[in-house]
């Protein structure tokens, strides 16, 4: 039901997506779909943590350890297309921009994941010896959720390359600890 929901979700939209839909393609009854997420808005959030938990996200290559922090940092704007070659964007920005309520449980999911995002560019920043990691972090994640925003726009997996070249500069000159 989840990969079901996943695969249409990021196809059509969440709002153009209805629950016999996703019961249809999972393959389940409606009755048995309901019965686990009894409504949509339990569905949307359980598929955005599925995507967490599967390691589909962004969030989790910056938890990565095999790669040094500048690596990481730098992947932030590499574009996945799914397997059908389309280019799908942040599935948080998504689902915000769905569930525009920032009182909302899926707005406010989305918003817990670009805090987590934050967090985990900051710690990098600092394990760079950066001098201002937050303000450093901050831009890093503005330019990557500008890259996801994009080059879903334009269909273009290789977007990111205008941003990462902008990350290495901000990199190279971001001012270091003293030993950093």
């Amino acid at each position: 039901m989840l990969a079901a929901a996943i695969s249409l979700f990021a196809q059509r939209g969440i709002s153009a997506t209805t629950m016999e839909d996703v019961a249809a393609e999972a393959p389940v009854s409606k009755r048995t779909l309901y019965a686990h997420f009894p409504t949509k808005e339990d569905l949307v959030l359980a598929q955005l943590d599925q995507l967490l938990k599967s390691g589909m996200t962004m969030l989790e290559t910056l938890r990565r350890t095999d790669l040094p922090p500048r690596d990481r940092l730098l992947a932030m704007f590499t574009v996945w297309p799914w397997p059908d070659g389309v280019v799908r964007g942040c599935p948080f920005i998504g689902a915000a921009v769905e569930h525009p309520d920032p009182t909302g449980r899926v707005h406010g999911f989305a918003r817990e994941q670009k805090h987590v995002m934050l967090t985990l560019v900051t710690g990098l920043m600092d394990e760079l010896g950066i001098a201002e990691p937050e303000l450093l972090a901050e831009q890093f994640v503005t330019l990557a959720d500008g890259v996801s925003s994009r080059a879903m726009v334009l269909n273009d997996p290789d977007y990111g390359r205008h941003a990462r070249a902008a990350a290495e500069t901000l990199l190279e000159h971001a001012p270091r600890r003293p030993g950093g």
